[in-house]
Order: structure tokens, then sequence, then C-alpha cells
């Protein structure tokens, strides 16, 4: 049984070292670098062993995409904890979505696509419907209504505002970062009041 246990251990730091590697790799040089070759060389093993854990790039992209949600959905977790008012728990939460983009900038890339040209990504799993599951709920208790459209359409206003303040400073690294957060906050604001009953 032991033995079961340890090659199992060993599977996962295994899985676990490609997905650092190709990370690693990433950060290092872009995600449209990425190569199973690249990865196999940088772990030290062959490329046929990564193919025994990801069947291509597209699943080594896929698997670190989920982890970047799951991470995502942590953090707004841990920022909606720490209000009881919905209004700022909705501020609170999209401040820690900014922060993670920019704590986690390649994750960030990766999972919605800035500068990217590949990852198109079903939105079915659900550590990936984590995040805009939060923010709709909060919103849903703000606005004291269940219509579900209009719920998702201040989540996407919500979101089209701070991912397009991301994506302009990721690209073009915008104003300075005091600035950068003022405006963040005066728009999360705005439409917070935008949608109180």
């Amino acid at each position: 049984m032991a033995s079961k246990e340890r090659i199992q251990r060993l599977k996962e730091e295994t899985k676990s070292n490609i997905l650092d590697a190709a990370f690693q790799i990433a950060k290092e040089e872009s995600w449209q670098a990425l190569s199973m070759r690249k990865i196999a060389d940088k772990i030290e093993y062959t490329a046929p062993i990564i193919y025994e854990y990801f069947s291509n790039k597209e699943a080594i992209l896929s698997e670190l995409t989920r982890k970047g949600y799951v991470m995502l959905s942590t953090k707004l977790e841990e920022a909606k904890a720490k209000h009881r008012v919905p209004a700022k728990q909705l501020e609170a939460m999209w401040l820690a979505y900014w922060s993670f983009a920019f704590a986690q900038k390649e994750l960030y890339q990766l999972m919605f696509g800035v500068e990217m040209n590949c990852c198109v990504m079903e939105n079915e799993d659900p550590e990936m419907q984590a995040p805009a599951i939060l923010f709709s709920n909060v919103i849903q208790e703000l606005m004291g209504i269940d219509d579900e459209d209009e719920i998702c359409m201040k989540y996407y206003t919500f979101w089209s505002v701070v991912h397009g303040l991301i994506s302009i400073n990721i690209v073009r690294k915008g104003a300075g970062d005091d600035i950068n957060k003022q405006v963040l906050k005066d728009a999360i604001i705005g439409i917070i009041n935008s949608i109180k009953p």
C-alpha cells in the first residue's frame, strides 16, 4: 500500500513540476514561447514523459487557467469576508481582483487573454465560473432583485470597466499606481451607487 501511495505522490510531484516549469517559462519569455520541448528541457525530462501527464500544450494551459481561477476565487472570498455590507463587499472584491491581476500578471493574461492569441476557453469548469458567481451573488444582494439578466448585465458592467483598466495597464502601463487606483475606486463606487436600490 505504501508503494502505491509513493507512486501517486511522485506522479503528483511530476505533474506539479511540469506546471511550475510551464509557468516559469511564461514568466521569463511569454505564453506564446511555451512548448512541450521547452518544458521538458527545463525539468530535464524527455518530451514523452510530459505527454504522459498532459496530452498537449493546451491541456497545460487549461490546468494553469483553472488554478488561476481557484486562486482568484480565494482572494475574492477573503475580501468579501472582511465586510458585511454588500456595497463594501463589492468594492473590496473588485480591489482584490485588481491586486490579483498585477500580483499574478502572467496567470491573469492566460485566464483573460490579455495580449494572448490562444486559450479561448469554454466556461464550463466550475472553478472558472466561481468569480462571476461570487460577484453576482453580492450584486443580487445589493440590488435586492432576482432578475438574472439584470444581475448579469451589472456584473459585466463592473467586469468590463475593471478588466479594461487592468488591460490598459498591463499593455501600456497607464498612469501612475495612485492615479490608477483612484480611477478604479471611482469607477467601482460609481457603479455601486448606480445599482443601489
